[in-house]
C-alpha cells in the first residue's frame, strides 16, 4: 500500500481507525528509503527495527530526526566526523515528548557540521540532491531533513532553526516549515549551535501537520532555563477558517530591495493579492533595522558557535589525535585541526578573535544592542498589525558549486529569514508558486511565502496559513521521479 499522497494527519487517522498497521506504515518508510535514499542522501543512520509501542496521539507514525538531537544509545554527529563515534546517554527532550506520544524514529537525517553552512556541501558524510532540480543545490544545513520529507522517505522531519536553516531548505522542496516563538521548545540534549538563537521545530507537508507536532513538543522543561511554564494548544476553530477577514497584513517595503529576483518577486506580488482576495488588509510598512540584521546576525551567532563548540575538546567530547603533542594546547589543535571542517574552523577563529577582550565591545556587544533595536522595530509593527509577510529567499535554489567559494554571496541570501530570528518571533512558510527554472520549461522550482506573528502568538500564525494553504492548494505537491 502506498502512502505517500498522505499528510501526517491523514496517516495518524489511519493509524487510529485501525486501517493499516504501525509495522507496515514504519516498513512502508524503511523501504522507500533503501529505495531512493542512494540517490537523495538524507540519512546518516537508519532504524531497521520497528518497537512495538502503544497506540496514543501519533500511534506510532514514523519520524526524521536531525542529526543533531540525542537519542539514547543511538549514534548522533552532528554530522561531524569529531563526534562519529558518540551515542548520548539520554533523550532531547523534545525526542521524550515525541516517545512519549508514540511516535517512532526512523534515525538520523544528515546535516551540515554542526548545521552552520548553508549549500549542503559541507556535511562530513553526505552531500544530498534537490529532488526537484538534482543540478541546483537544496539550500541550507537542513536540507537532509527537506528533501526526504519532500521524497516522502519520511511524513516529516524534526529540525532546529537558527537563522534560516529549515525555512530555505522547506522552499526549495515544497513542504512546509514551521518554528515556534524561541521558548516554546526546549533545547535540553540538542546540540547547541548558536545558544539564544536554536529553536527545534519540524518539517510537514502541510499547516495542520506542524500544529499537530506542536501541540506535542511544546511543553514545560524544569531542565531548560529559556522553557516557559505551561504548554500550548491550539483551538480546533481555527481548521474551519475560509477567509481573513480583519486581518492586517503587513509587507516590509525594505523586503522589496533590488536583491530580490525579479520571477520571486512577481510570484510573491501574486501571494500577497491572493491574501487581499481572502479579505485581509495589506499595509505596506518599514523596518528600519532591518539592513543591519544580517552584519549582527553574523557577528553574534558565530561568536556564539565558537563558545558552544570549544567543548569538542577530545577530553569532554570528541576524538583524539594520533599526532604526538608535547602539551594541551598542542592536543586541541591537533583534535580540531584533524576532524572539524573549513567552516567550522572558520567560525572558530574569526569570532573567538571577535569575543576578545580588546575587540568585545566594539563588535559583539554592538551587535546585541543593534539586535535589541531589530526586536523594538517588529514590536512597533505589530503594534498595528496581526502579520508581516515576505519572501523567503531572495531567489530560487542556484546551481550545485555556483557560489561555494563566495560564502558572503551565500551569506546575503538570509536578508529574509535572519530578523526574524533575531527577534525570537513564530513563523511559517507556505508554498506560493512554482518558479520556472531557466534551463527547462518543463522543470519547476518552488517560491514560498514567509509570514511572521508576534511572539508567543502560534494560533494566529497557523490560522492565517492554514487558510492561504487551503485556498491555493500548492500543499502535498510531490517532487519528481519519487513514485512507488
Amino acid at each position: 500500500m502506498s502512502f505517500k499522497d498522505l499528510s501526517l494527519e491523514e496517516l495518524i487517522l489511519k493509524l487510529k481507525n485501525k486501517e493499516v498497521k504501525k509495522e507496515e506504515v514504519f516498513s512502508y518508510f524503511i523501504e522507500r528509503i533503501n529505495k531512493y535514499d542512494s540517490k537523495i542522501k538524507s540519512y546518516n543512520f537508519v532504524n531497521e527495527n520497528w518497537l512495538n509501542n502503544i497506540d496514543w496521539t501519533l500511534y506510532g507514525v514514523p519520524l526524521a530526526i536531525k542529526d543533531i538531537f540525542c537519542e539514547v544509545w543511538v549514534p548522533t554527529t552532528a554530522s561531524s566526523k569529531i563526534l562519529q563515534w558518540f551515542k548520548p546517554p539520554f533523550n532531547a527532550t523534545v525526542i521524550e515528548n515525541l516517545v512519549n506520544a508514540w511516535a517512532s524514529s526512523l534515525w538520523k537525517v544528515a546535516m551540515d557540521e554542526f548545521a552552520m553552512w548553508s549549500t549542503t556541501e559541507s556535511s562530513a558524510f553526505k552531500k544530498p540532491i534537490n529532488p526537484w532540480w538534482v543540478n541546483r543545490i537544496p539550500w541550507w544545513s537542513s536540507w537532509w531533513s527537506a528533501a526526504a520529507v519532500a521524497a516522502w522517505l519520511a511524513p516529516a522531519a524534526l529540525w532546529t532553526d537558527t537563522g534560516w536553516s529549515i525555512r530555505q531548505p522547506a522552499s526549495m522542496c515544497n513542504i512546509v516549515w514551521f518554528k515556534p516563538s524561541y521558548w516554546r521548545n526546549s533545547r535540553y540534549w540538542v546540540m547547541a549551535m548558536a545558544s539564544s538563537l536554536d529553536c527545534p521545530w519540524t518539517l510537514t507537508k502541510t499547516v495542520k501537520d506542524s500544529a499537530i507536532l506542536y501541540e506535542v513538543m511544546n511543553w514545560y522543561d524544569v531542565k531548560e532555563n529559556t522553557s516557559l511554564p505551561g504548554k500550548d494548544l491550539i483551538n480546533p476553530e481555527i481548521w474551519n477558517k475560509k477567509d481573513l477577514k480583519w486581518y492586517k497584513i503587513w509587507v516590509p517595503k525594505e523586503y522589496f530591495e533590488e536583491w530580490l529576483d525579479e520571477w520571486v518577486r512577481n510570484r510573491i506580488e501574486e501571494a500577497i493579492m491572493k491574501l487581499q482576495e481572502l479579505w485581509a488588509e495589506i499595509k505596506e510598512v518599514s523596518l528600519p533595522m532591518t539592513k543591519y540584521a544580517i552584519a549582527t546576525y553574523y557577528i553574534i551567532m558565530p561568536a556564539e558557535v565558537s563558545t558552544n563548540l570549544s567543548r569538542y575538546d577530545w577530553l569532554r567530547f570528541g576524538h583524539v589525535s594520533d599526532e604526538n603533542y608535547d602539551s594541551m594546547d598542542e592536543l586541541f589543535i591537533n583534535n580540531r585541526s584533524e576532524w572539524f571542517w573549513d567552516e567550522a574552523k572558520r567560525r572558530i577563529i574569526l569570532w573567538s578573535y571577535v569575543l576578545s577582550a580588546w575587540f568585545y565591545d566594539a563588535y559583539f556587544k554592538k551587535a546585541t544592542q543593534i539586535r535589541t533595536l531589530i526586536i523594538e522595530d517588529f514590536k512597533k509593527a505589530f503594534e498595528e498589525v496581526d502579520a508581516i509577510v515576505s519572501p523567503v529567499s531572495p531567489n530560487v535554489a542556484w546551481k550545485s558549486g555556483e557560489k561555494i567559494d563566495d560564502p558572503v554571496k551565500m551569506y546575503l541570501s538570509d536578508a529574509y529569514t535572519i530578523p526574524a530570528s533575531l527577534a525570537w518571533l513564530p513563523g511559517i512558510s507556505v508554498p506560493a508558486w512554482f518558479a520556472e527554472s531557466e534551463d527547462s520549461e518543463r522543470e519547476m522550482l518552488p517560491v514560498w511565502l514567509h509570514i511572521l506573528t508576534p511572539r508567543l502568538t502560534e494560533e494566529r500564525l497557523f490560522e492565517i496559513a492554514y487558510v492561504y494553504e487551503q485556498a491555493t492548494k500548492f500543499a502535498l505537491k510531490q517532487a519528481p521521479g519519487f513514485d512507488d
